[in-house]
């Protein structure tokens, strides 16, 4: 390289250098509101900093508001800009005027926000995902930063981070230490049925935690034999009842109803009946895909007891660890030590259902303290479908002039089966524009075809009676 071209490169690579330096030294818009705020020595203050799972956005900011609403206490609310693609600023680094190494500092803007389901019917709630708070208390003045979490934090799995900055630390600590108990308290979960989508945990937080109507299931509509329901009904309705009298005499009030048998027999048919018969009780469903939510399930349930977690199909993540590779059941492990890991007066009830209780590891079977009633629910009998027979009949226009030949003609067909048969009934009855016996009578010839698949479901649930056995003498 020539004399004259090197000087040049060296010119400019200072003059470079210099337009950096003054850059890092001219404070940058949130750095300058947040001096104005806490004063000049604000990059010196001290910051506390707690960290909440994604789905509990909307009680972290149902807790914050109501924390900022005290008297005597006052707030501005401004939002933060960031370049994209960069590691979002912290509060520690918008105190000190931007991110460290040069990055580009963050502004002020428009606050970010997102709606988020608060209740049953669709009904939602806008929530802060980007916030800083300027708040004046009593002549002190503090910053809160509402943020989501940076890559890796929460295992992977999404969190919001809020972040508070003013004189004490033990102030400081003080604010995070009553927010994270008015995230409890004042938590739109208490006395819900909520349920977790799959993907409420997963990348973008996309799958919306959902709030589901309790259901109203009459009693007289759950059709089991005779002792079987009242023996249910007593492990949990009577437990839920009776809680304060059991807790007062030493009792445990943490317990596991195993409802098992061939699809289509009731078993979640008799769940909905008992949530609805546990009014204010908060309640968590975990089925299908979001059963890898088992450990923030029990969370919530812990948190917001009395408390029912509903975990249906469990085999699917409790099958007998004998039949794998050592490790390969983590879920399973999961639901093991959450069911143990209760205090023994802990109001929390775990309704389980399974088609394949042969499956089940024995560990979760077996043992009191887990599964503390194990209920196996049939095929109907005869009188049982009678029954089934008068109430999905319904107001249906159907005229069934022999009935006992449709009740003999479907031995051995699960309930469901007995209300598709109906329907079935009710087309063929609207298409003929003579609703008659003969309709009924038809739709039950095609329950064969049915009862066979119901017949080989109760082949497998008689095999596994003996696996149930334990746990039912268990209880």
């Amino acid at each position: 390289m020539q004399p004259e071209l090197a000087d040049v490169a060296r010119l400019a690579r200072r003059l470079a250098q210099r337009a950096v330096a003054a850059a890092r030294t001219q404070d940058a818009p949130v750095a300058s509101l947040l001096r104005a705020h806490l004063g000049p020595q604000a990059a010196s203050l001290p910051v506390a900093s707690g960290c909440w799972p994604a789905y509990e956005h909307l009680n972290l900011q149902l807790a914050v508001d109501t924390w900022l609403a005290a008297p005597g206490r006052t707030h501005d609310l401004a939002g933060i800009t960031w370049p994209l693609r960069q590691q979002p600023p912290g509060l520690a680094d918008l105190l000190a005027g931007g991110p460290a190494r040069g990055m580009p500092a963050a502004g002020t803007g428009s606050v970010r926000t997102v709606a988020l389901p608060a209740g049953p019917g669709g009904v939602t709630r806008s929530c802060v995902e980007w916030g800083l708070y300027l708040v004046t208390s009593d002549g002190q003045q503090t910053a809160l930063l509402l943020r989501p979490g940076g890559p890796g934090s929460g295992g992977g799995r999404p969190e919001l981070v809020l972040e508070v900055a003013g004189p004490r630390q033990r102030d400081i600590d003080a604010v995070l230490a009553e927010i994270r108990k008015l995230t409890v308290t004042r938590s739109v979960f208490r006395g819900q049925v909520i349920a977790f989508g799959a993907d409420v945990f997963g990348p973008g937080h996309t799958g919306p935690l959902t709030f589901l109507d309790r259901p109203a299931v009459p009693r007289e509509e759950v059709i089991l034999p005779s002792g079987l329901l009242t023996g249910i009904e007593a492990q949990v309705l009577g437990i839920a009842r009776h809680a304060s009298q059991l807790r007062a005499n030493g009792q445990h009030l943490k317990r596991g109803i195993l409802l098992h048998g061939p699809p289509g027999t009731g078993k979640t048919h008799t769940v909905r009946y008992l949530l609805g018969r546990l009014p204010g009780r908060t309640v968590v469903v975990v089925t299908g895909e979001a059963l890898q939510t088992v450990r923030e399930a029990c969370a919530v349930a812990r948190a917001l007891q009395p408390s029912v977690v509903v975990v249906e199909d469990v085999d699917l993540i409790a099958e007998d660890r004998g039949g794998g590779q050592a490790g390969a059941h983590p879920l399973l492990f999961q639901l093991l030590n959450e069911m143990d890991g209760l205090a023994a007066d802990a109001d929390v009830t775990f309704l389980l259902t399974t088609n394949r209780v042969d499956l089940l590891e024995p560990a979760l079977a077996e043992r009191p303290g887990r599964v503390d009633h194990a209920a196996r629910l049939p095929l109907p009998d005869a009188p049982a479908r009678r029954r089934l027979l008068r109430l999905y009949r319904g107001s249906l226009d159907l005229d069934l002039a022999q009935p006992e030949a449709v009740i003999s003609r479907t031995d051995g067909v699960t309930a469901s089966f007995m209300k598709e048969l109906l329907r079935r009934a009710a087309l063929r009855a609207a298409a003929d524009g003579a609703p008659g016996d003969a309709d009924g009578d038809r739709a039950a010839a095609e329950a064969p075809a049915g009862a066979a698949a119901a017949d080989g479901a109760a082949a497998d649930g008689a095999a596994a009676d003996g696996a149930a056995a334990a746990a039912d003498g268990a209880a």
